[in-house]
């Protein structure tokens, strides 16, 4: 089987069992969550040991694993998160650098890497649960879709899942087609100027089409005046900035994938990089950019 059937049939079957999480939510969304954020941890902590650092995996891994769940907890009033929790976390990573890692074992890069792979992988996939249960949305509006009920807040957050589909698919074939100066060679070769551009326009597409078509008439939310082409290009810049990002800390490890966990695409990150930039800044642009539109 070549690498091109692998990667298109893995596609066909994760893509629709994933939308199917975002719909349903709740304990199947935080677990699909949590089990990326695991695996994400374990492989940026892979990369981080190629890079001659030495991280805490065995306890970075279990955080990154859990923070969905406290995210989830929380919606479900049974345990509030707060910040002097996870400052106390963060000093005890530093503590165990004392026993773990000692004067000589790099304490510092230990901690800093540890504390950042949490972050960078469970932190930032925990804002996926953030959207689906958002403020703003309506949790009993029910929208028929295939003989489903779907609700509000899995159609917002098929919005910025869509949108970096559209930036990565946009940018491929535009820059195949029209490619020839380079975006940031020295970090990803691949990337040009003219796909950087193509996955902008496509994610603007696909970001008003969405907007006009499923968004508004089903969820009763509407971008405010220009403001679904501000979210658009805002998402279209995070998620090239975040596989670029992914792409330099390949680059320091002297690493090809994250991992080869997924046949054909290679490991977690290399297919979530995108998104662990586009969903905090999706979350953060929903509280300013979009507003209650009642039927007509």
């Amino acid at each position: 089987m070549s690498e091109l059937t692998r990667r298109v049939l893995v596609g066909v079957i994760a893509a629709p069992l994933g939308v199917l999480v975002v719909f349903y939510g709740g304990w199947a969304l935080a677990a699909l969550l949590a089990i990326l954020s695991a695996l994400g941890a374990w492989e940026y902590f892979r990369i981080a040991r190629a890079a001659g650092l030495a991280p805490l995996e065995d306890v970075g891994i279990p955080l990154a694993g859990v923070a969905p769940l406290f995210v989830h907890a929380r919606y479900l009033q049974l345990y509030e998160l707060s910040l002097s929790a996870m400052a106390l976390a963060v000093l005890a990573i530093l503590a165990l650098t004392l026993f773990l890692r000692g004067v000589n074992g790099r304490p510092l890069g230990a901690a800093a890497s540890t504390v950042f792979g949490v972050i960078y992988t469970g932190g930032m996939l925990s804002f996926a649960y953030a959207i689906r249960y958002h403020p703003y949305v309506i949790e009993s509006v029910r929208v028929p879709l295939g003989g489903l009920a779907v609700t509000a807040g899995g159609l917002l957050l098929l919005l910025p899942l869509l949108l970096t589909w559209a930036s990565d698919i946009g940018a491929y074939f535009v820059g195949r087609a029209f490619g020839k100066r380079k975006l940031m060679p020295s970090v990803s070769p691949g990337k040009t100027v003219a796909g950087a551009i193509g996955g902008l326009l496509a994610t603007m597409l696909v970001g008003w089409l969405y907007a006009r078509i499923v968004l508004t008439p089903s969820t009763q939310l509407a971008f405010v005046r220009g403001g679904v082409f501000i979210f658009a290009i805002l998402v279209s810049v995070a998620a090239q900035i975040g596989d670029l990002a992914e792409s330099l800390l390949k680059r320091e490890a002297g690493v090809k994938d994250s991992s080869h966990l997924i046949p054909g695409h290679g490991g977690i990150l290399d297919r979530f990089d995108s998104l662990l930039f586009v969903l905090p800044v999706s979350y953060v642009l929903f509280n300013t950019l979009l507003v209650w539109a009642p039927p007509r």
